[in-house]
C-alpha cells in the first residue's frame, strides 16, 4: 500500500513518514493521536507527525485517488452500490445539528462516499463540510483554519454531488446510489442522478411531498400519506441484509408515482415496516429502470447500512475519528489515510476470507477487522 501512493511524496523524509503513519494506524496504538503514533514510530515527540498532516508538500486528493483505484481493482462491481452519508468529530467547528449525534452541538461533520459490493465495502472518497458562516468568513475563521480561498459553502448533498461526479469520472463501476433523509429529502441531488440516469435508493422523511396520481389529478403527497396507499397484500417480509443478530427483517411495500415517467423508467415510494411495531415506519424515493423488482430495491436499501459499519471500524480500527487537528489540510490529510488503511483491511479480509474472483464474496457487514 505505501508503495501505491510513494510517488505522491517527492521526499524521501515525508516517505517515510507517511509509512510510520499507515502503520501506527494499523497498529496496537491505543489512541491514534500525534503523540501516541510518535511513539508507536520511536519519536521522542509528535514534531514529524506534525510535519507530515501539516508541512510536508503532498496533495491528500492525490491519495485519495489512489484509494479509489484501489478499492475498484479489488472490490469492484458493476452491481456495486454508492453510499453517501456524514459522521461528525478542528476546521468548520459550530453549534450545528449532526444526523449522527441527533441533536445540536459544536462538531465538525465530514460526508464521506462509501463503496458496497458483493467483495465488500470501503470508503472511496470525503469532503468537509464548511458552515456556511464560515465559507462567508472571509478574515479571521477561514485564515486561521487554512481554509482555501477558493472553497465555497456547499450544502450536504451538493458535496455528495461533487464526490458521486468524481466516482463517475473516474469510472468506478456501480449500479445504484443510496443515503439517508440529509441526502434524500435533498430534491436538486434526486433530480441530479435522475439527468444522469443514475437508479436511486434514497431516504426521505414522512413528509416529504412527493408527486403522485391521486385520482384527482397529479399531485403532491407526503410519504406517510402516500404509503397508506400501499394494497394489504402487496406487502412482503424480506431481509435487508445480515445484522449483528442475524437477517434484519421487514415488511416492505412500495407504490408507483411520478405518473409521468419515460416509459423505460420507474419512480417509487418504498415502504418499510417494522415486524414488531406496524407504526414504525421508514420511507425511500426511488427511481431506476421500469421493470426493477421490489426484492431489488429492498437489497440496495439494505446496502446504506454498509457506511454505519465502516464507520464504526474506521473509529475502532484505524483512529478515523481520534485526529487532533484543527486546520483543513491537516483533516484531509488524516482522514485521507485512515480510508487508506481501512479499505487495506478490508480487502486483506476479503482475500482472507478464500473463495473465487476479487479476493473471495464475504460480507463487510457483521465481521470485525
Amino acid at each position: 500500500m505505501h508503495g501505491r501512493i510513494a510517488p505522491r511524496f517527492s521526499r524521501s523524509e515525508s516517505r517515510l513518514r507517511v509509512l510510520a503513519y499507515l502503520k501506527g494506524l494499523v497498529g496496537p496504538v491505543e489512541r491514534k493521536n500525534g503523540w501516541q503514533l510518535a511513539e508507536y514510530a520511536g519519536d521522542a515527540t509528535p514534531d514529524g507527525v506534525q510535519r507530515l498532516l501539516g508541512v510536508y508538500q503532498w496533495d491528500a486528493d492525490q491519495v485519495r485517488d489512489d484509494l479509489r483505484e484501489y478499492v475498484v481493482e479489488h472490490l469492484g462491481d458493476p452491481g456495486g452500490v454508492l453510499v453517501v452519508d456524514e459522521t461528525k468529530k478542528s476546521v468548520g467547528v459550530k453549534r450545528q445539528y449532526s444526523g449522527t449525534a441527533g441533536k445540536v452541538e459544536n462538531c465538525q461533520i465530514g460526508v464521506f462516499l462509501a463503496y458496497g459490493s458483493r467483495y465488500g465495502a470501503a470508503f472511496l472518497d470525503r469532503d468537509l463540510y464548511l458552515p456556511q458562516e464560515w465559507a462567508e468568513d472571509g478574515e479571521r475563521r477561514r485564515r486561521e483554519a487554512g481554509v482555501p480561498q477558493d472553497v465555497i459553502f456547499r450544502t450536504k448533498g451538493q458535496l455528495a454531488q461533487q464526490m458521486i461526479a468524481r466516482a463517475v469520472a473516474a469510472d468506478v463501476p456501480f449500479g445504484w446510489v443510496t443515503g439517508d433523509t440529509v441526502y434524500g429529502n435533498d430534491r436538486r441531488l434526486r433530480r441530479w442522478l435522475e439527468e444522469q440516469s443514475r437508479p436511486y435508493v434514497l431516504a426521505v422523511k414522512s413528509n416529504e411531498p412527493l408527486w403522485a396520481d391521486t385520482g384527482r389529478g397529479s399531485r403532491q403527497v407526503g410519504a406517510r400519506e402516500l404509503a397508506q396507499q400501499i394494497p394489504d397484500d402487496q406487502w412482503q417480509r424480506r431481509s435487508a441484509g445480515e445484522g449483528s443478530k442475524g437477517p434484519r427483517y421487514y415488511d416492505w411495500g412500495r407504490l408507483p408515482i411520478r405518473p409521468w415517467s419515460e416509459p423505460d423508467e420507474g419512480h417509487w415510494l418504498l415502504a418499510r415496516r417494522s415486524v414488531a411495531d406496524p407504526d414504525d415506519l421508514a420511507y425511500y424515493a426511488c427511481f431506476g429502470a421500469g421493470n426493477v423488482s421490489l426484492a431489488e430495491l429492498v437489497r440496495v436499501a439494505g446496502t446504506r447500512w454498509i457506511i454505519e459499519d465502516a464507520f464504526k471500524e474506521g473509529k475502532q480500527e484505524v483512529g478515523l475519528d481520534e485526529y487532533e487537528v484543527r486546520r483543513w489540510v491537516g483533516w484531509y490529510r488524516h482522514i485521507t489515510l485512515s480510508l487508506l488503511v481501512h479499505a487495506f483491511l478490508v480487502v486483506t479480509r476479503s482475500y482472507a476470507a478464500g473463495g473465487d474472483g476479487k479476493g473471495g464474496r464475504c460480507s463487510s457487514e457483521n465481521s470485525s477487522l
